[in-house]
C-alpha cells in the first residue's frame, strides 16, 4: 500500500505558489517535497517542519535560521534557499532541487571509494564550508547525508543551521550513530562549535569514503564518544593496504584530537588536499580498496565516476522508488447526430420540452444560489503583504476586516499576514469580511549580564530569552574563575531580535608563568611545576643531552603561559653521548688541548716537579680508544 497517498500536501499547492508534486525524504525534524514554482515555472525542493513541530518556537527559529544562513553564501557548493514562508500549521524552505543522491547511497552502492573519487567529492565539500567559515559560521553537522551529488557531477552541501549535532547526544535512535561518528572531541566536552569540529567531521567522512566504514564503532552512543575522545582515527591504509602515506597524514591531520593541531578551518584543509593530490602518482590515486564494490553501471575503465548518470534522490522506504506519471483515457467521441430531416417541421410537443428544460434550469441554478452561489473561499493570504493581502480580497470579492491585529512573529517578516480569520479556503459569503493579524516581526530581546556565570548556565539562559549562543573564545582572566563568560558581543544591554546569536568569551583563569625547569632533576623539576599550579607528564622516551642522567633534558611548552592544572610535558636526559677520547700522550701541551677539547672534553693539567717546565704530555686518565661522555674532564700529565 502506497502511504504516500495519505499525505496530506501531495497535490496541494503551499501557499498558493508551491505545487507538491512527490516526497522525497523524510527526517526527524521535516519532510523534503519535489515542488514546482507555479510563478516562476520552477522544480525545486520543498523543506517542510513537521506540524507537530512548528508550535515549538526554539524550533520554528532554527528552521528560519537555515534560510538567513544560506541566504549569506552565494557559492555554487552550497544548496541554495530561495523562500521561507508559512501556511497555517506548515512552516516550509523553498530551496534548490538536486536530482541525483547523497554521498552516503554512493557509499551505501560502492562500499568504498578510490583516493581519486574521494577527493573529487571531497574538494567541493571544503569549498562550501570554506564558505561558511569565513562568513562566520558553521555546519555543525557534516556527515555523508548532508553531501548531494547531481546526476551532473555537481557536489553540494546541504542543511547548513538547521540543527546542531551536539543536541543529539543523548538520544539513542540508528539515526543517532551516524551524527555521533561524525563529532569532534571538543564538541563532545563542551558543546563549542568552531570551525575545527566540521574539519574533523571531513576527515572521517575522508576515511569513511576511503575504507567504506567508520572509523570508530560500537554497540551504544557512549562507546561511540568514548572512543572519539579517547583514541587516534586509525590511518585507512590499515583497512586499505597500499594507501599511500599523503593520505594518511591528510586523514590524521584532519581528526587530530587536539584542535590546535589540525587545520583551522575548511579552506587550510582544502589546500592541503590539494597539496597531497599533487604528491600522488596516477597509480596511488587509482589504489582499488578491498571494500569497494562495482556499481552495475559503472565502466571498469571510468576512474573518476561515483555515480551514474540518472539517478534520483532516494524516496521514503514505503515508496518504490519511482515519480510516476498517471495517463487518463480520453473518453470515446460521441456517435456522430442522425441527420436531420430536411424540411421536416417540427413534432408536436417540442416547445412543451423546452419550457420544462428552462423551468428546471431555472429552479437549479436558484437551489445552486442558495447553497453555493452566494459563497466564496476565502484566498491563501499568509506571508503576504498588508496591500497585497487586502488587494487579493478585493480580487475575490471580499473586505478587510475594520481593525488589523498586530503581534510579534519569528517565522513572518514584519507586515506580512500570519493568520486570518476565517482561515484559508474556507467558506464566507460574497462581500463577506476577513480579519487578518500581521507580524510585527521578531520581538526584540536584551543581551543579558553573563559575566562571571558558567558557561553552561550562559548558553541556557541566552536560549531561555530567545538569543543562540554563538561562537566561544577562551582568555585569561585575572578576575574571572576559569570556565565563567568574561563578556559577550554584543554586550550586555544590547539590543537584538529574537534567535540573533550571541558570542562568548570565557575565562581560562588567571595565567601561570612556565616556569624553565631544563637541567633540574626529574623530582624537582615536578615539585616547582606542581607549586606553580601546573601539571607535569613524563615523556615515554628519553633522548641523549648535554644535562646529566636523570635530568630534565627538554620542555613543553619551554615559556610563555597556561592556566591553571594545565599540563607541562618533560623529556629526561640519558646522560650526554659517549665519544671516543683521541690518543695525545706525546703531544705538546698546546696541542693537547685543542685536540681533546676539539673532540668536546675539557682538560685538566697535572704537572710533578719533574714536569714544572716541561711541555709534553706523559699520559691521560682516559686511555685513547675509550669512550667518555662528552664535557667530562681528561686530565693530562705533564712532563
Amino acid at each position: 500500500m502506497d502511504t504516500t497517498l495519505q499525505d496530506p500536501l501531495l497535490g496541494h499547492v503551499l501557499d498558493g505558489r508551491y505545487r507538491v508534486d512527490a516526497r522525497i525524504a523524510v527526517g526527524g525534524m521535516a519532510t523534503v517535497y519535489r515542488a514546482v514554482d507555479t510563478r516562476l515555472d520552477r522544480v525545486l525542493a520543498l523543506k517542510v517542519m513537521h506540524p507537530s513541530l512548528a508550535t515549538d518556537a526554539t524550533f520554528v527559529e532554527r528552521f528560519i535560521r537555515e534560510a538567513k544562513s544560506v541566504a549569506r553564501l552565494d557559492h555554487p557548493n552550497v544548496v541554495g534557499v530561495y523562500d521561507q514562508g508559512a501556511e497555517g500549521a506548515y512552516v516550509y524552505l523553498a530551496m534548490e532541487y538536486i536530482a541525483g543522491c547523497t554521498l552516503r547511497d554512493v557509499l551505501r552502492d560502492r562500499g568504498a571509494l578510490k583516493p581519486r573519487a574521494a577527493l573529487d567529492i571531497l574538494e567541493p565539500v571544503l569549498a562550501a564550508l570554506g564558505a561558511a567559515h569565513r562568513a562566520g559560521f558553521v555546519h555543525r553537522d557534516m556527515k555523508p547525508e548532508n553531501v548531494l551529488i547531481g546526476d551532473d557531477g555537481r557536489v553540494k552541501v546541504a542543511d547548513f543551521g538547521l540543527v546542531r549535532a551536539v543536541d543529539t547526544v543523548t538520544n539513542t535512535t540508528g539515526t543517532l550513530l551516524g551524527t555521533v561518528s561524525y563529532l569532534a572531541p571538543e564538541q563532545i566536552e563542551d558543546g563549542t562549535a568552531t570551525p575545527g569540529v566540521d574539519v574533523y567531521a571531513c576527515g572521517v567522512v575522508l576515511y569513511e569514503m576511503l575504507t567504506g566504514g567508520k572509523p570508530h564503532s560500537g554497540d551504544t552512543p557512549a562507546q561511540i564518544l568514548y572512543k572519539h575522545l579517547n583514541e587516534d582515527v586509525p590511518p585507512p591504509s590499515t583497512a586499505v593496504p597500499g594507501l599511500p602515506p599523503a593520505i594518511d597524514n591528510l586523514v590524521a591531520s584532519a581528526t587530530a584530537r587536539n584542535p590546535q593541531v589540525r587545520p583551522h578551518d575548511a579552506v587550510a584543509l582544502l589546500a592541503h588536499v590539494r597539496e597531497a593530490r599533487s604528491a600522488l602518482t596516477e597509480a596511488e590515486l587509482d589504489t582499488a580498496p578491498p571494500q569497494a564494490r562495482d556499481a552495475e553501471h559503472a565502466g571498469a575503465d571510468d576512474r573518476t565516476s561515483v555515480l551514474p548518470r540518472a539517478v534520483q534522490l532516494p524516496l521514503p522506504a514505503e515508496e518504490d522508488g519511482f515519480h510516476r506519471t498517471s495517463r487518463l483515457e480520453s473518453p470515446p467521441p460521441s456517435p456522430p447526430a442522425p441527420a436531420r430531416r430536411r424540411g421536416g417541421r417540427p413534432r408536436r410537443g417540442t416547445f412543451a420540452i423546452i419550457a420544462a428544460l428552462l423551468l428546471v434550469l431555472g429552479v437549479g441554478a436558484g437551489v445552486w444560489y442558495i447553497n453555493s452561489g452566494q459563497f466564496t473561499k476565502v484566498p491563501p493570504l499568509l506571508a503576504k503583504t498588508e496591500a497585497q493581502a487586502k488587494q487579493r480580497l478585493d480580487e475575490a470579492g471580499l473586505r478587510a476586516g475594520g481593525k488589523t491585529t498586530y503581534k510579534y512573529s519569528d517565522a513572518y517578516k514584519r507586515g506580512t499576514v500570519m493568520a486570518t480569520d476565517p482561515e484559508a479556503n474556507a467558506r464566507i459569503r460574497d462581500d463577506g469580511t476577513v480579519n487578518l493579524t500581521v507580524s510585527k516581526g521578531p520581538k526584540t530581546v536584551k543581551v543579558p549580564d553573563l559575566e562571571g556565570t558558567r558557561l553552561a548556565t550562559a548558553k541556557s539562559d541566552l536560549e531561555n530569552r530567545g538569543l543562540a549562543p554563538g561562537m566561544v573564545t577562551k582568555k585569561f582572566s585575572e578576575d574571572i574563575a576559569k570556565g565563567a563568560v568574561i563578556s559577550t558581543d554584543p554586550e550586555a544591554g544590547s539590543t537584538r531580535t529574537s534567535g540573533s546569536a550571541v558570542a562568548l568569551v570565557v575565562s581560562k583563569g588567571p595565567p601561570v608563568d612556565v616556569p624553565d625547569v631544563t637541567g633540574e632533576s626529574e623530582d624537582d623539576a615536578v615539585a616547582e611545576l606542581e607549586e606553580a599550579g601546573l601539571e607535569a607528564e613524563i615523556a615515554t622516551a628519553r633522548v641523549t643531552s648535554d644535562e646529566d642522567k636523570g635530568d630534565v633534558a627538554r620542555q613543553s611548552p619551554s615559556e610563555g603561559q597556561l592556566s591553571e592544572g594545565d599540563t607541562v610535558t618533560l623529556t629526561i636526559s640519558k646522560g650526554p653521548p659517549m665519544v671516543e677520547v683521541p690518543d695525545v700522550t706525546g703531544m705538546s701541551v698546546d696541542d693537547a688541548h685543542d685536540k681533546l677539547e676539539g673532540a668536546g672534553f675539557e682538560v685538566d693539567e697535572e704537572r710533578g716537579i719533574l714536569g714544572l717546565f716541561g711541555d709534553t704530555v706523559r699520559s691521560q686518565s682516559v686511555e685513547a680508544g675509550e669512550e667518555a661522555p662528552k664535557g667530562s674532564t681528561i686530565k693530562i700529565t705533564i712532563r
